[in-house]
C-alpha cells in the first residue's frame, strides 16, 4: 500500500495557461478537460503508478481538501498480439497514474495539488504557484502539415471482410477504423495541439497522454461513464450523418437520420448493451427508449443518455471494464467482433477507442472512449477515426463518414479557427 500526501491549495489563474507555463519541466503529463463544464484535470510529473487506487492510502493538506486525482489511459485492446505503430509502443502499460502536480477547475473553483510519497514541502507548493500565477495567456499556433492517404481498395477489402462476417452471423456489427499518417513541416508540441483542441472549434472532452518525447491526444464526443457517489451517467452514441452546409440542411440530415433503419439499428445494438450492463451493476436504470440527436460542427449522431444508481461495493473502475469496448467501437457482439477486427485490421488500435479518464481518492470520476485521436511525436504522427458497419452499410458511404470524424483531431493543427 501506498502513503501519499496530498496538498491542495485555491489557484486564481485559468488552469490552462497555468498548465502552459509549468509544463515544460515535466515530460509526463496529463489532460481530461471537459469543454462543456467542470470538473477539468490537467496533471504533470508522475508522483506513483498502480495498479489500483485501493492499494492507497492518503493524507490531505493545505487550504483546500481536494482527495488526489489518478489518471488513467488504457488501450482499446490490450491483449491484441499485433504490434502497435512505433509510437504507441513507447507509452508503458500501467492502469492509474497519480501526477505530481494537479491543476483542478470544478465547481468550487481553482486549484493546485501537489502529491508526494512523503509530507509536501510547503515551499514547493509557493514555488509552483508563483509559476502558475505568473503565466502568460497563452497563444495559439498554426501546424502546416501534409497527409499521408490511406488505401481505398485497404478499405473496400477491410469493409468486404467485415460484410462477409456479417453475412455468415459471426457478428451483426463490426467497427471498423482508419489509420492516417500526418507529417508536419515544421516542428510541433503537446502544448500547440492541446490548446488549438480546448480553444478550437472541436467538441467533447479533449484527453491528452504524453510520456517523454510521445503524446496521445483526442478531443472525444463518447462519454463511457461518469460516477458521482453512487449516481452512475453513460450515453449510447452510435449513428452518424452530416451536418450540411446550412442549418436547413442540417435539420432535415438529422430528421433523416433519427428515421433511417440502418442508423437506428446500430444505435440499438450499443442501448442494449449499455442497458444490460447497467442493470447488472445498478438499481433505478433509466435508458430512453427512443434517441435524439447530438450535434457537433462536422457530424451529427443518434445519442441517448442513461442514468443509475451504482450498488454498493462497485467501483468505477469495475464498471468501466464491464462497459469497455461497447458496440459502439468494437461491433457486436463484443467479444467475437473484436477478434474480428484483430482478423481485419492491420495495425493495433492502442489507445485509440480504449477507455481514459480519471478516478480520484473517493472512487468518483468518469472515463470517456478516446475517439477522434492521434498519437505524436512533434514532427509525425498517425490519425485516427472510425464507423459502424452492419448488414446494409455501404463502402463509400462508411469511408466518408470517416473522413468527416478525422476533421476533428485535425482542427488540432489549426490555431486560428474557434
Amino acid at each position: 500500500m501506498s502513503k501519499i500526501y496530498s496538498f491542495t491549495t485555491p489557484l486564481e489563474t485559468d488552469i490552462v495557461d497555468a498548465f502552459c507555463a509549468l509544463q515544460k519541466g515535466f515530460t509526463d503529463q496529463f489532460v481530461y478537460y471537459r469543454k462543456d463544464t467542470s470538473p477539468r484535470l490537467m496533471g504533470l510529473g508522475r508522483c506513483v503508478a498502480l495498479s489500483s487506487i485501493e492499494e492507497n492510502d492518503y493524507t490531505l493538506c493545505g487550504l483546500a481538501e481536494v482527495s488526489p486525482v489518478f489518471f488513467s489511459f488504457n488501450r482499446f485492446d490490450a491483449s491484441n498480439p499485433a504490434p502497435p505503430d512505433e509510437l504507441f509502443e513507447s507509452f508503458p502499460r500501467l492502469h492509474f497514474m497519480l501526477p505530481e502536480i494537479v491543476l483542478i477547475e470544478n465547481e468550487s473553483g481553482s486549484f493546485l495539488q501537489v502529491n508526494s510519497l512523503g509530507p509536501v514541502y510547503p515551499g514547493r507548493v509557493q514555488r509552483f504557484c508563483k509559476q502558475a500565477l505568473a503565466a502568460a495567456p497563452r497563444t495559439r499556433r498554426t501546424i502546416r502539415y501534409t497527409r499521408e492517404p490511406d488505401s481505398r481498395e485497404a478499405w473496400q477489402d477491410a469493409m468486404e471482410q467485415a460484410l462477409g462476417a456479417i453475412e455468415t452471423g459471426r457478428v451483426k456489427k463490426v467497427v471498423l477504423s482508419r489509420r492516417q499518417k500526418v507529417v508536419a513541416e515544421s516542428p510541433f508540441s503537446s502544448k500547440d495541439l492541446l490548446v488549438n483542441l480546448i480553444d478550437g472549434p472541436a467538441r467533447g472532452t479533449v484527453l491528452m497522454y504524453r510520456y517523454a518525447d510521445v503524446f496521445f491526444c483526442a478531443c472525444t464526443p463518447e462519454l463511457l461513464v461518469r460516477k458521482s457517489g453512487q449516481q452512475i451517467e453513460s450515453m449510447c452514441l452510435a449513428g452518424s450523418a452530416p451536418v450540411g452546409n446550412s442549418v436547413d440542411e442540417r435539420l432535415a440530415l438529422g430528421e433523416e437520420l433519427l428515421a433511417d433503419e440502418k442508423n437506428r439499428e446500430e444505435h440499438e445494438y450499443v442501448v442494449s448493451f449499455i442497458r444490460e450492463v447497467l442493470l447488472r451493476n445498478c438499481y433505478d436504470v433509466s435508458v430512453p427508449e427512443t434517441p435524439t440527436l447530438l450535434e457537433l460542427p462536422t457530424i451529427q449522431h443518434l445519442y441517448t443518455p442513461c442514468t443509475a444508481e451504482l450498488l454498493e461495493g462497485t467501483t468505477l473502475w469495475e464498471i468501466a471494464t464491464q462497459l469497455h469496448p461497447t458496440p459502439a467501437v468494437a461491433g457486436t457482439p463484443v467479444g467475437e467482433a473484436r477478434m474480428v477486427l484483430r482478423q481485419i485490421e492491420p495495425y493495433n488500435r492502442g489507445f485509440y477507442a480504449g477507455a481514459c479518464g480519471y478516478v480520484d481518492g473517493n472512487g468518483d470520476g468518469e472515463f470517456s472512449v478516446a475517439l477522434r485521436s492521434g498519437v505524436f511525436d512533434g514532427e509525425i504522427g498517425w490519425l485516427y477515426a472510425g464507423c459502424g458497419v452492419v448488414a446494409q452499410s455501404d463502402a463509400q458511404a462508411e469511408y466518408d463518414e470517416v473522413a468527416l470524424k478525422l476533421q476533428t483531431i485535425l482542427s488540432a493543427f489549426d490555431g486560428e479557427r474557434s
